[in-house]
This record gives C-alpha cells, sequence and structure tokens, in this order.
C-alpha cells in the first residue's frame, strides 16, 4: 500500500515534538468533536475491544468490512485474519475494496499521529484502499499509537513538511458533519456516520 511516508517515527517525529502528554487533551477534544475513544495496553486487548465494536454495528458487517494497515503492522494483519476466518468478510486489496465500496459499511484503517489541539487524526491517505476505507463506511475504526500525539495543527504541519514531497494527507475530526441545510447538524452526510478511536500505548511494529 502507498504512503506519503513509510516510517513516520524515524523520518518526520523528533525534537520532542510527539509526546504522550498531551494525550489528555487531545481525548477530551476528540470526544467534544463526537469521536469515541478507547485507550488499550496493546493489540491483544485493541482486538478485543474491536470485537465489541463489531457485535455492537453487528448489522453493519452484512456487507464485509473494509480493512488496511495490515501490510505495515503484522499484529493488525493477525486481527483482520481472525476476523475473516470467524466467517466476516474482510477485504484488505484494493480491487476487493473497489468492488465492495458502495456495500461495506465498516472501514478499519490507521492514523499517523493525533492533534491533541483540535482532537484530530493524521491520516496517511496516499493509497486508493487507505481514503475509501476512511471516507465511504458508516463506520470509521481508527488504530492509532497512543504515544504519538503533538500539541497543536502548527506542529502538526512542521512534521509532515519534513517527508510530504506527493500524495494524500488528511486530519479527520470526529465523524462528519454538515449543516448546510438549513442549518440543521446533519451526520454521516458526507463520510463516516462514526468515528471510533482505538488507541494502543504498546503499539509495536510498523508505527
Amino acid at each position: 500500500m502507498e504512503k506519503v511516508c513509510r516510517d513516520w517515527a524515524k523520518q518526520a517525529f523528533g525534537e520532542s515534538l510527539v509526546k504522550a502528554e498531551y494525550w489528555n487533551d487531545f481525548e477530551t477534544n476528540a470526544k467534544a468533536a463526537a469521536a469515541e475513544v478507547f485507550r488499550v495496553k496493546n493489540f491483544a486487548e485493541g482486538e478485543a475491544k474491536l470485537q465489541e465494536l463489531l457485535k455492537e454495528y453487528a448489522d453493519r458487517t452484512c456487507g464485509g468490512i473494509m480493512a488496511v494497515g495490515g501490510e505495515e503492522n503484522p499484529a493488525l494483519k493477525g486481527i483482520y485474519d481472525r476476523i475473516a476466518a470467524s466467517g466476516t468478510a474482510v477485504y484488505t486489496d484494493k480491487f476487493d475494496i473497489y468492488e465492495h465500496r458502495a456495500t461495506a459499511d465498516i472501514g478499519i484503517s490507521t492514523a499517523e499521529f493525533c492533534v491533541a489541539e483540535t482532537g484530530s487524526l493524521c491520516v496517511d491517505n496516499y493509497s486508493y484502499e487507505a481514503r475509501v476505507a476512511t471516507m465511504l463506511p458508516y463506520v470509521n475504526i481508527v488504530f492509532v499509537n497512543a504515544n504519538y500525539v503533538v500539541e497543536n495543527v502548527s506542529v502538526a504541519c512542521k512534521i509532515i513538511g519534513r517527508v510530504f514531497d506527493k500524495g494524500y494527507l488528511g486530519f479527520v475530526t470526529g465523524p462528519s458533519r454538515t449543516a448546510d441545510i438549513e442549518r440543521v447538524l446533519s451526520l454521516g452526510v458526507h463520510g463516516p456516520n462514526k468515528l471510533l478511536i482505538i488507541a494502543v500505548e504498546d503499539f509495536g511494529e510498523g508505527n
């Protein structure tokens, strides 16, 4: 899967710009933006939480799940394989994601880091499959390293500037929302209706 940067921790972070101490501000602001945030110690706990969420949204799994990030992180790949083995269709290949983009109501993806000031996630959406998995489903579940938090958007842009050459990056702040029709707030019109963040303290390999 193509990415703007293959290793954000080594190539983009540094100078103490990314600090776990900003976590509380991120969590508060992310929840204020209507995201749901779950902090876990490791991927075993992350998988248990993911299974809880999939059970909660079981009616949305009938069309399958689009899942990205497994190529870079063996722990995620294992989780996706076990979900598929349980009988739920999991689409990880670009062409499968393209074919099922209109019917898969759940997308599982990863983020590079969190922005405390806005409660946002920075997502590396260079690849087609990453863009589709984060933008089209009703539910977007995002795994992120709980230790990778920057203070504000200015710092985030400084980090991005170190590695960006071409491609697509984005900031995701809560579920999709719009109020352009009679100034009535609606969720999920231009993107996911739900943003569920699983922050893993021990993210292991693959950033």
